[in-house]
């Protein structure tokens, strides 16, 4: 199981056969569930119109809830949240999984998007070739640093609103059409480097994943995906370009996780490379 952070909603989940936890956002005071009553339209919609919106991890008592369901039809599970970097749900729920005597195993494997897709992927892989659920979190832990992820913002607004870009820079940015790369590499989000327009920002992600996969990754299996924030025709061009660079590449698309976008805004534009089982 894992949570909406991955991009699993219900339908793909029972493609899958995995279950996955709609993850909480508070707009302008009101809980909604991403996938339940909140969708990715709804969510930018009420973003542009200035609305307060906050993040949360799933409530202990919906975690073990949904473990509880399961465990009466399942001898173990592997629960896959978002990177422990990001959020400290992962930490509830291994905390949580301490009461059921190893039938749970949390994974830490430090991703979000589509490296957490995939390694939940993976996950339900390792199951049908016999692994029990312990040997799986160890081999999702294992790799857990396997992946690279960076992503450009279209604004810098939302940066400033959530403190990760200060007014005066914000200000500064605007004017001068400063556009930050940021990277996620297993651990918080951090600066990758800050260039002039859109353009230079994507090429900008591009080398960085092209001495990815030539460096530290070289001779590995991965995969390449995209991501963006907002529109879908946004996301089928930056699709579209990526594959062109990469055309011996298949590479996934999927839009950006929403506790992402809430930091970003829409526009924003992401890209990564992630280790997959063969």
């Amino acid at each position: 199981m894992t949570d909406s952070n991955s991009g699993i909603f219900e339908k793909q989940a029972k493609q899958l056969g995995v279950y996955t936890l709609p993850m909480p956002f508070c707009i302008d005071g009101a809980w909604l569930y991403e996938g339940v009553d909140l969708s990715a339209a709804e969510f930018y919609e009420k973003q542009a119109a200035g609305a307060e919106i906050t993040t949360s991890q799933p409530s202990p008592a919906d975690v073990t809830g949904l473990w509880e369901e399961l465990l009466k039809t399942h001898d173990q599970i592997v629960h896959i949240p978002m990177t422990s970097a990001l959020s400290s749900g992962c930490a509830t729920a291994q905390s949580l999984a301490q009461e059921y005597g190893g039938r749970v195993q949390v994974a830490d494997n430090r991703r979000i998007s589509l490296t957490q897709q995939q390694a939940v992927k993976d996950a339900a892989l390792l199951a049908c070739r016999g692994h029990t659920a312990a040997e799986i979190r160890r081999r999702l832990e294992e790799h857990a640093l396997d992946a690279s992820i960076y992503v450009t913002a279209d604004t810098l607004k939302y940066l400033k609103k959530g403190g990760r870009v200060t007014p005066g820079a914000a200000a500064i940015g605007t004017v001068l059409n400063i556009k930050p790369v940021l990277q996620i590499q297993g651990g918080p989000v951090d600066a990758c480097a800050k260039v002039r327009g859109m353009r230079q920002a994507t090429e900008k992600m591009l080398d960085a994943l092209c001495a990815d996969l030539t460096g530290r990754f070289e001779g590995m299996p991965m995969h390449l995906g995209v991501a963006w924030s907002g529109s879908e025709e946004l996301g089928r061009k930056w699709h579209r370009y990526v594959q062109a660079r990469f055309p011996k590449c298949r590479v996934q698309a999927a839009p950006l996780a929403l506790s992402i976008a809430c930091h970003t805004g829409p526009g924003a534009l992401g890209v990564g490379c992630f280790y997959y089982e063969e």
